[in-house]
């Protein structure tokens, strides 16, 4: 499986982005997938992420009412819609789907796309 961000960009304060994770490769293998995102000098921390049906998601307290976590299983691609962003959302956001092949789990990441937001 191999994952590829795309949709960052710089935004001002208050603006919306939509990012895109596309996946290739044994997609069928795909579990749960999140999206992280990492600040200059900080860890890498969970944003949001959905189960595999898409029925079930999760955020961090600091997102919640402002993204939205979705996965077009069809199209093999998964989404973040991000909206009301702040200066404090800057960061490299990752994509991860955990593979799971029989008895093997794995956790695929993506190379990232930068998030830019100017107050």
């Amino acid at each position: 499986v191999q994952l590829v961000e795309s949709g960052g960009g710089l935004v001002q304060a208050g603006g919306s982005l939509r990012l895109s994770c596309a996946a290739s490769g044994s997609t069928s293998s795909i579990n749960v997938m999140a999206w992280y995102r990492q600040a200059p000098g900080k860890q890498r921390e969970l944003v949001a992420a959905i189960t595999s049906g898409g029925g079930s998601t999760s955020y961090d307290y600091s997102v919640k009412g402002r993204f939205t976590i979705s996965r077009d299983n069809a199209k093999n691609t998964m989404f973040l819609q991000m909206n009301s962003l702040k200066p404090e959302d800057t960061a490299m956001y990752y994509c991860k789907a955990v593979v799971a092949i029989t008895t093997l789990v794995l956790e695929v990441w993506g190379q990232g796309t930068l998030v830019t937001v100017s107050s």
